[in-house]
């Protein structure tokens, strides 16, 4: 499995990197507060993965939806 590396006040944190449905790819900070006592900002939330999910995938910016797979526009025919 891929990690990535995060240094903080001279320490440095090994932090799993995960793989979406769609191929993106992002890191698992889960770890991060119970290890560092660090947390993350991400105003607006629009860099952060609530849940994984096998069911549905949404990209907001690209007006993407599925379900299982499928677009939500051929669902809703």
């Amino acid at each position: 499995m891929d990690s990535a590396k995060l240094s903080l006040d001279g320490n440095d944190y090994e932090l799993p990197v995960v793989v979406g449905s769609e191929g993106e790819r992002g890191v698992d900070i889960t770890r991060l507060r119970g290890e560092s006592g660090a947390i993350t900002l991400d105003s607006g939330y629009g860099n952060t993965g609530a849940c994984q999910s096998g069911i549905c995938f949404i990209n907001g910016e690209e007006g993407i939806l599925r379900y299982r797979g499928y677009p939500i526009e051929q669902l809703a025919e």
